[in-house]
């Protein structure tokens, strides 16, 4: 099945083809698609939007960071935080691509966690 969305942003063309095993296996077709563009968008990336605190290890989070000198002015572990979101979603979005993989129940807390900052970060996704 193909299929058209959307207007193409600058004469853009998509084109997206669909078959049956596609579908039988969504989440690991989508892995295969998400976890490259993860990466790409980490080595390309010439910004990092806000992450919260509370979805961070605490040696990265804004309170173990130097006071900056204006509240509008990033501290210096703001790009660490949007790299750990990022390395979270790889992780999981790999993790997933490698059907073969059976995880520990630790390695399904990050894999969850993954696709939870994934959800929450999704229009984050930009460069």
């Amino acid at each position: 099945m193909k299929v058209k969305i959307g207007k193409p942003k600058k004469n853009r063309k998509v084109r997206i083809s669909i078959h049956d095993y596609d579908l039988w296996s969504m989440d690991t077709t989508l892995a295969l698609i998400i976890a490259p563009m993860l990466r790409t968008l980490k080595e390309a990336k010439q910004g990092s939007p806000y992450v919260e605190d509370e979805d961070v290890p605490e040696n990265i989070q804004t309170i173990s960071a130097t006071p900056t000198e204006h509240e509008y002015d990033v501290d210096e572990f703001h790009h660490n935080r949007w790299d750990w979101v990022l390395d979270e979603m790889i992780w999981a979005f790999t993790s997933i691509a490698n059907v073969d993989d059976q995880l520990t129940r630790q390695e399904q807390m990050r894999l969850d966690n993954g696709l939870r900052l994934f959800g929450r970060y999704y229009q984050n996704l930009w460069d």
